[in-house]
């Protein structure tokens, strides 16, 4: 670029002078004759012609300069693998105050029964919300949201506590068929205000592909979808010693409690708005103050996830000083 500004330079000079010659000469002259006028239209459109195109080849073009912050959104998928929990039952007029102890959940996944062939709702799905608010330190803030699903596996539960006024400690079989389900299959629910930190890895020259590392952290409420039912036929109820058969609840939304969560995420951005993003995230949950037929359920497990997102990336704001 310097030699190629160089020779242009030289080159305008030098074509400069030619036109200043010509002028110069057909000044001389005694009589404006028809030469005279040839020449110095032609040194005048020289000049002219050299001076836009110095002008042209020395000025360099603006950059736009970049905006201060980033916005984006993504929409995808995951799977749950739950720590053993214990869920503490308290039903006060039943005269029930018992824990199943070292229970084990699974998940639900749901997209792995067919992705498109029911509503993007239904399976496990999660988003987030996000935005870099210094795209030069790459800081940021996000709504994170996982729909997740505890469900209460078919097994020999272990029980403990009151039952229908009396002590026990025994095993039950925890099973639909038996009378028992507990179910946060709506969702277990985890929403986080995040607090993001972003790394650059790799970026190709033309910017067309980037890949970025990113670690989240933050809290918030869960939202479970309740549904359950304890001894909801008469060969369980003896469980309880009396012959009451209990209801299942009514299925229902709540704010049920808190969990706090970190996450590490590989993020590849394509033509610059487009990017996948793979996450494994640990996450925290308390559940409290559930509503259950008669009374009220409590539960905390640890979590492990895997996530996988598809979304869209866009700067935002003011310039950059």
């Amino acid at each position: 670029m310097v030699k190629a500004g160089f020779g242009i330079r030289c080159l305008t000079s030098a074509l400069h002078v030619c036109s200043l010659f010509l002028f110069t000469f057909a000044a001389t002259k005694n009589k404006l004759t028809l030469m005279n006028k040839k020449i110095r239209l032609l040194a005048f459109i020289t000049f002219s012609l050299l001076t836009f195109v110095a002008s042209a080849q020395t000025t360099t073009p603006t950059k736009k300069k970049e905006k201060k912050k980033e916005f984006y959104f993504s929409w995808g998928y995951n799977t749950e693998y739950y720590t053993h929990s214990n869920v503490k039952i308290d039903q006060p007029s039943l005269g029930n105050d018992f824990t199943f102890e070292g229970i084990k959940g699974h998940d639900h996944e749901g997209w792995n029964n067919g992705l498109f062939s029911q509503a993007v709702s239904i399976p496990q799905y999660n988003y987030r919300l996000g935005l870099i608010i210094d795209k030069q330190k790459d800081w940021g803030v996000e709504i994170n949201f996982d729909h997740t699903k505890f469900i209460f596996a078919d097994q020999g539960a272990h029980i403990k506590g009151t039952l229908g006024g009396r002590t026990v400690d025994t095993v039950i079989n925890f099973t639909l068929a038996n009378g028992f389900y507990y179910y946060l299959n709506n969702g277990a629910n985890f929403l986080l205000f995040n607090l993001v930190k972003r790394w650059h890895w790799y970026a190709d020259k033309s910017q067309k592909v980037k890949v970025d590392f990113l670690a989240k952290g933050g809290i918030g409420p869960v939202i479970p979808h309740v549904q359950d039912g304890f001894f909801t036929n008469d060969s369980t109820a003896a469980y309880s010693h009396t012959s009451l058969v209990q209801k299942s609840n009514d299925p229902h939304f709540q704010i049920g409690g808190w969990n706090v969560g970190v996450e590490g995420a590989i993020r590849a951005t394509f033509f610059k708005y487009v990017y996948l993003e793979y996450t494994n995230k640990i996450d925290y949950a308390r559940y409290s103050n559930l509503k259950i037929y008669e009374g009220t359920a409590k539960q905390a497990f640890g979590t492990y996830e895997f996530i996988l997102n598809l979304g869209l990336t866009f700067p935002v704001g003011g310039r950059v000083n």
